[in-house]
């Protein structure tokens, strides 16, 4: 069981009220984070993992929540003395410092550059010293999360030069290297190359290593902090290269992670529900719907059982958040590759509920269907950065939505093509064979012309996968043979079982709520 401290739940003292009524002093340190940060360093310094968990996920936001709602934790400076100074406690005090000041306030230029500086100090004793703690794999994935989130915030920021003020340029001109993007990926890819994280899945395959199965801990002694750093990292390159919207090299970046199997990245709900939706996102833009559409699909499915029991979870805001963009790319995927059948029976209704509506007029490929297209992708996409440094010249402009608008430019072509497409597969659901003429006839083209067509929707319905395959997202397949289109329709597996199943539990369920009644 936690041991309980007393900074979890003692009331404010008569300092730390007057504290917050006279505005913030960083050099002001509270009992109760006194007594936390004492706590939290001898946990780390005992490897103590439970305690540490503890500590991060629930004290950390209760202090948070009665001291320092809109005012920051006291600076490292004022509680480094309780610490004995040391330097790798002081860097990580300073990361969860500023994750709180990214989350509550608005941080300055100086401060995004000072956290910059912060990670770049921690990286580097993670990645060149020996590094002899255990940490929450929570807390592991916060720190990737954020490094790339904050990176993420600071291309935006800076991208909006309009109202920038000269001192804010002078600090971007000397600054230049800050959050740049090749610093930000040399990182990512220094801890999956230092780590050896991906010889270590290889020979976990071949029974040698027993990463996943301790959940990347180290149960003799050793230091989790840079494999699990490493494996995380892998999701990190996915998300900075959806980001860029290179999503080939993001996909690459995840392969030596098996996502059909549970791993280490299931262990923390935000690495779990991060790393499929930019799976799910990356593949629906190389146009594998199918392949999206099965991951959406498993991901939905398993926050609808188990979001309960994140309720009273910091990330719960944003499970709920990710939850609904999926559903937006799930209802994209499926309009432009109509797989029902590859979609529970659960997430489907719940998908029919959000948007039924708008998926029957999105088959119409008209300009209304164009409109929802654009609102879903807007909403569910993710936030595209520019990330080349702005020009410093007059005049100062906004590119802040330029990645944007290309990513988004390049969906709708897209989708405009498979405008062109929608009328010829109507017809061939309905035919088993029909004459090339005859479609002709009734497309209103030359034969010439619908060759194209059938040409472009065969390029349309496939695609190459990561390993160099070409697979089909065709609910509606064919050939010709001479002047014949023969079809070939793929027939759903009926699964009677899971049907029967699914009626027992329900059978199950009504007579334990029967059960339950008391007959007066």
């Amino acid at each position: 069981m936690a041991t309980t401290y007393d900074y979890d739940e003692a009331p404010a003292t008569y300092d730390e009220g007057r504290h917050q009524d006279l505005g913030y002093d960083p050099n002001f340190v509270p009992d109760s984070v006194k007594s936390f940060v004492v706590h939290l360093y001898r946990h780390i310094r005992e490897k103590n993992v439970y305690e540490i968990h503890q500590m991060y996920e629930i004290s950390f936001q209760t202090l948070s929540d009665r001291l320092f709602k809109d005012t920051p934790w006291p600076s490292v400076d004022a509680v480094a003395h309780y610490v004995d100074n040391d330097q790798v406690f002081c860097l990580l005090y300073r990361e969860m410092w500023f994750r709180h000041l990214y989350a509550r306030l608005s941080p300055t230029l100086k401060q995004r550059i000072d956290s910059w500086d912060n990670y770049c100090s921690l990286f580097q004793v993670v990645l060149h010293r020996v590094v002899n703690m255990q940490l929450p794999n929570q807390w592991l994935w916060d720190m990737v999360d954020e490094f790339v989130y904050q990176f993420q915030s600071f291309c935006q920021y800076r991208a909006k030069m309009k109202n920038k003020t000269e001192q804010e340029i002078a600090l971007l001109r000397q600054y230049d290297q800050a959050w740049n993007v090749y610093g930000v990926l040399n990182y990512l890819q220094a801890f999956v190359e230092k780590s050896n994280i991906i010889q270590i899945l290889e020979q976990e395959k071949e029974g040698l290593e027993q990463f996943t199965a301790t959940d990347g801990y180290d149960y003799s002694g050793g230091s989790n902090v840079l494999k699990v750093l490493g494996y995380f990292s892998m999701v990190g390159l996915l998300r900075v290269h959806c980001l860029l919207g290179d999503y080939q090299t993001g996909l690459k970046c995840l392969l030596p992670i098996d996502i059909s199997q549970q791993g280490v990245y299931t262990s923390v709900i935000g690495s779990h529900i991060a790393t499929i939706y930019h799976y799910g996102f990356a593949n629906l833009m190389l146009r594998r719907y199918v392949e999206a559409i099965r991951e959406f699909n498993k991901m939905l499915l398993y926050i609808y059982k188990t979001k309960q029991y994140h309720q009273k979870s910091p990330q719960y805001e944003q499970i709920l958040k990710k939850n609904e963009q999926m559903y937006a790319l799930l209802a994209i995927c499926l309009s432009l590759c109509p797989q029902v059948k590859l979609v529970d029976e659960t997430v489907n209704s719940q998908l029919r509920e959000k948007y039924g509506e708008k998926m029957a007029r999105m088959q119409r490929y008209d300009d209304e269907a164009f409109v929802i297209y654009d609102e879903l992708f807007s909403y569910a996409c993710p936030k595209f950065i520019t990330p080349s440094a702005p020009s410093f010249e007059e005049p100062l402009v906004n590119y802040n939505q330029d990645a944007y608008r290309l990513q988004l430019k390049l969906f709708l072509y897209e989708v405009k093509q498979q405008q062109l497409l929608s009328g010829v597969r109507t017809f061939l659901k309905v035919y088993s064979t029909i004459s090339l003429g005859k479609l002709a006839n009734y497309m209103e083209v030359d034969e010439p012309t619908l060759r194209t067509i059938l040409l472009t929707d065969k390029h349309k319905t496939h695609a190459v996968d990561s390993d160099g395959k070409i697979i089909s997202n065709a609910d509606v397949d064919f050939y010709i043979d001479d002047d014949m289109i023969h079809v070939v329709e793929s027939k759903p597996v009926k699964r009677y079982g899971d049907y029967f199943l699914r009626q027992i539990v329900k059978l199950e369920g009504v007579i334990n709520d029967m059960d339950r009644i008391k007959l007066e």
